[in-house]
């Protein structure tokens, strides 16, 4: 017999579903350098900006998929941390250190 992993409601009623974070992509904590960092999946039609790149140097341009990473154990607090993200190409956050 096949196992839930999920518990089920006893009432009968679904979860609604939370748009706002499907759209926004899924946040994973990842330790680089002896530092957690915050990354978040930027779909190719959420990425309506063009940013550069800190992995390679080059643009990451409007309409192309990428990652959004932020220190998540910073010392000034989650804004500052929030507010200092930067946006690296797929590739370049994989293979770089931070």
């Amino acid at each position: 017999m096949a196992r839930h992993n999920r518990p089920r409601r006893r009432d009968g009623e679904h979860e609604p579903l939370d748009f706002d974070r499907l759209s926004s992509g899924l946040r994973r904590t990842e330790v680089r350098g002896g530092h957690e960092w915050t990354v978040q999946s930027i779909s190719a039609l959420q990425a309506t900006k063009s940013y550069l790149c800190p992995g390679c140097g080059l643009h990451v341009s409007s309409g192309v998929a990428h990652v959004v990473a932020w220190r998540a154990d910073g010392i000034l607090g989650d804004e500052a941390d929030l507010a200092a993200r930067r946006h690296w190409h797929d590739h370049c956050w994989k293979i770089g250190t931070s």
